[in-house]
């Protein structure tokens, strides 16, 4: 029977997300201002403009619907952190924590489709039917690449595919299951070069018609699934909370900090993607390329 997390770990996981958001937003905005000259503006001061904005509403809009997709985003980055372990122990030690994980990344598509279908306009139902098409195209990738992690492990739990890292990092061993997750991280957070269900070309796509506190909210789930995407490659592939003289929760909180660096720069210097490109990428490149890397790592570990 697994130990039971303490009443306080639940608080210190949101605390942690929402700082960690804020933190990819206010480098986010540092990267956008020193690249671009001009970037998506201080994130407190971005808070502040969007809590007193008034609502746009289109006609025949399915305020419900959107709603249900807007406030699902955060609510499903959180759901998706909870088997992620903070140093030693996650707040939910799942026996199918991986299973779980990727269940809860897939719900992303639900949100971003209702967010673009409800509020019945034309370029947030493109930004929708993108959404899905990428993810259908990066899913697969995604869930070999957690596989092969967890085969490596033997087992489906996060903390117990941390805890087979002690001697060497799966990084260093599956690094083409690594390369594929961090790929497969930017579609799950539709981030940088896999942001086209935002496009400029469509007006912005699924947030389009999003303003005020809905768009904060959007935009807040957005960031806190990015920082779940780049935690998870931590107890996956970079030792969990292994490491010398400091204690785990501070190895995973620095690995996280690292990863969610690398994922916030590539918005500013990869460029974004066409959904059939991509789709040709994953079918004939990242799918074989993981498929063959967890072969090796069966015939390893069997």
């Amino acid at each position: 029977m697994r130990e039971t997390t303490p009443l306080w770990t639940p608080i210190a996981l949101l605390g942690t997300l929402l700082v960690l958001a804020w933190a990819a937003a206010a480098f986010d905005s540092v990267l956008g201002t020193a690249l671009r000259l001009s970037g998506p503006g201080d994130p407190l001061r971005e808070v502040a403009r969007l809590l007193v904005q008034q609502r746009r509403r289109t006609p025949s809009a399915d305020t419900p619907l959107m709603r249900i997709g807007v406030c699902g985003l955060p609510v499903v980055a959180v759901l998706a952190a909870v088997v992620l372990p903070l140093g030693d122990r996650p707040v939910a030690d799942l026996a199918v924590g991986v299973v779980w994980f990727n269940a809860m990344e897939v719900c992303v598509w639900g949100s971003l489709w209702l967010t673009g279908w409800g509020p019945d306009s034309v370029y947030p139902l493109i930004g929708g039917y993108r959404a899905v098409a990428q993810g259908l195209a990066y899913e697969l990738p995604h869930m070999f690449a957690l596989i092969t992690a967890a085969l490596g492990a033997g087992s489906l739990s996060v903390s117990d595919v941390a805890g087979a890292q002690r001697g060497l990092w799966f990084a260093v061993w599956m690094p083409v299951a690594f390369a594929v997750y961090l790929v497969s991280a930017l579609g799950m957070a539709f981030w940088g070069p896999m942001s086209r269900p935002m496009g400029s070309d469509i007006a912005g796509g699924v947030r389009a018609e999003l303003s005020g506190p809905d768009r904060l909210v959007f935009q807040t789930g957005r960031y806190t699934l990015l920082v779940v995407a780049a935690a998870a490659a931590v107890p996956l592939f970079l030792g969990g909370g292994a490491g010398p003289v400091l204690p785990p929760w501070l190895w995973t909180l620095l690995k996280t900090v690292a990863v969610l660096a690398v994922l916030v720069w590539a918005r500013h210097r990869l460029p974004a993607v066409r959904m059939d490109r991509f789709t040709w990428l994953s079918w004939l490149v990242l799918i074989p390329a993981a498929l063959l890397q967890m072969l090796v790592v069966g015939i390893v570990v069997l």
